[in-house]
């Protein structure tokens, strides 16, 4: 029998859906689970989006050019990006298989094997998966729960930065803490990056969700940062269109564009149908976004309050995205997680929440931490908190 590959044997399964099988398991058995464990809300998406979709006519479908349709990177040029402050050209953006293939081309196009990337941890577990699969190290500078992960001072995170240290990774607002950089701490982020001649990775998927009076403040706003900023953005979340698969790399160093062009042509095209689903989900209006950061915001507020009423629970306040992580009385959050699916019930039903330990680099960190997506409606919600409360007085005993 041919060997597999070692280095692919080394990939770690995905935090967010490696407990799925007992989840399934426990529907085919008839139980409700309220999902709190993944970031697909019920939000309907836009209008507009619908309406593409329904309208979308071909006899065939053909390839689109390999950096996405000229309207779709004309309307997120000039209708979204302009719209918040980021100017850029045609030749500055990208259209990708969702964020997480731009995640994939920028760990090959501006890393070699061997070379180090900087993330503060907790941090998206799938940039450990992407930056491994081109074998890129994820180096964790540490955040702590009790101030909100705050960003470190900065002569902490230079304390990690070696002669193969190539960039720093931010996911602005952060999955999975919601913690939200603002222009000061994107200004320090900066300083360290023209210090050390580093990259900026910039993922923003959650700009829309923000939940502080002070403005958006993205690292395509820092000046003098043209060659060093990459920005990772995202359909998904911001228009509720998961399943479209539709992102985007926006960076003007040229020279990066270049190599990552070669990627793009090499997969040939994003996913058509997707491109004209995003197409028509720009055009909704300022009325929509309100809306779902009003709905947001009261199921943050529920989600937070009902949480650290939990007897033994701590989650700090998320300033933006729909995620907050908490602190659980339990020794082992993976185990707790996956008893609830295999193990409790109440009235036929339970909840499905996150383990965060493989959010973190640091062995140990995050051993008894939960992310919890706040991504149902507040009735929903409240049913979900009565059962999890009911479980740890359960698990507890």
């Amino acid at each position: 029998m041919p060997a597999i590959s070692k280095s692919a044997a080394s990939i770690p399964a995905s935090a967010i859906r490696m407990l799925t099988p007992f989840a399934d398991k426990a529907k085919a058995d008839g139980v409700k689970i309220y999902h709190l464990n993944i970031g697909a809300p019920d939000i309907k998406s836009p209008v507009s989006a619908v309406k593409a979709l329904k309208e979308f006519s071909f006899d065939h479908l053909p390839y689109s050019n390999s950096a996405g349709t000229l309207e779709l990177r004309k309307a997120l040029v000039e209708k979204y990006y302009r719209k918040v402050g980021i100017n850029i050209g045609l030749d500055d953006i990208l259209v990708t298989t969702a964020g997480s293939e731009s995640l994939s081309f920028i760990f090959h196009a501006a890393f070699d094997p061997g070379d180090e990337v900087i993330a503060m941890e907790p941090y998206y577990c799938n940039y450990n998966t992407l930056a491994k699969m081109n074998g890129v190290k994820v180096v964790a500078v540490h955040t702590d729960i009790r101030s909100g992960f705050a960003l470190p001072p900065a002569e902490e995170i230079e304390k990690h930065i070696t002669p193969r240290t190539k960039g720093i990774i931010v996911c602005n607002p952060s999955n999975p803490t919601g913690m939200i950089y603002g222009k000061a701490e994107m200004l320090a982020i900066a300083q360290i990056c023209r210090r050390h001649d580093l990259f900026l990775i910039s993922d923003e998927a959650y700009r829309e969700f923000c939940y502080t009076e002070e403005p958006y403040f993205s690292a395509l706003h820092l000046e003098g940062m043209d060659e060093n900023v990459i920005l990772v953005d995202s359909a998904s979340k911001r228009y509720n269109l998961c399943g479209s698969r539709i992102g985007c790399l926006v960076s003007r160093n040229k020279d990066l564009m270049e190599l990552i062009t070669k990627f793009a042509q090499a997969r040939l095209c994003p996913p058509v149908l997707g491109q004209a689903v995003v197409l028509g989900a720009i055009d909704a209006d300022d009325a929509y976004f309100a809306a779902v950061k009003e709905e947001y915001i009261a199921r943050r507020n529920y989600t937070v309050k009902a949480l650290n009423a939990i007897p033994g629970v701590f989650t700090p306040e998320p300033k933006g995205a729909f995620y907050t992580v908490a602190e659980l009385p339990v020794e082992n959050a993976t185990a707790f997680c996956k008893w609830l699916l295999t193990d409790f019930r109440l009235e036929g039903e339970t909840v499905m929440i996150t383990p965060v330990e493989p959010f973190y680099s640091t062995p140990g960190e995050g051993r008894n931490q939960v992310r919890v997506a706040y991504v149902l409606e507040v009735p929903e919600l409240k049913k979900a908190m009565r059962i999890l409360e009911k479980a740890l007085e359960t698990y507890n005993k």
